[in-house]
């Protein structure tokens, strides 16, 4: 069994060329919506953390990709999302088919947003 990814990078050497580049874009579009972020492995599969907090995640498997930005973006997205097969934080999608680099940055800088709003001390003494 080979060992666990420590890095991002070392999560793609295996991959197909075609998910390689899906998710190499993928991680491209992240980290221009949040370039303050920090990449990482978390659950086994990249991500990127902001602060101390998970922004998104992101992976490949047997018959799909799939992007993780959290229950409240796929809920709050359903409508830019009805191509895609999504379920609870989850987006699926298809190498050959990648998410568009826009609508990955929007989500992004949602979640950034909804973090924003959760920061200690928010919504106090209403």
């Amino acid at each position: 069994m080979a060992a666990k990814p420590q890095t991002i990078d070392e999560y793609l050497a295996p991959l197909s060329n075609e998910n390689r580049a899906a998710l190499e874009k993928l991680r491209k579009a992240i980290k221009s919506a949040a370039p303050k972020s920090e990449e990482c492995i978390s659950y086994q599969v990249p991500a990127f953390r902001l602060g101390v907090r998970l922004l998104v995640a992101f992976g490949a498997w047997a018959n799909h990709c799939a992007f993780y930005p959290g229950t409240f973006l796929v809920e709050a997205h359903k409508d830019e999302l009805k191509a895609y097969d999504t379920s609870k934080g989850t987006i699926r999608f298809q190498a050959d088919r990648p998410l568009p680099a826009t609508l990955v940055r929007k989500l992004v800088r949602t979640r950034i947003a909804e973090y924003a709003v959760q920061q200690p001390g928010a919504g106090r003494g209403a």
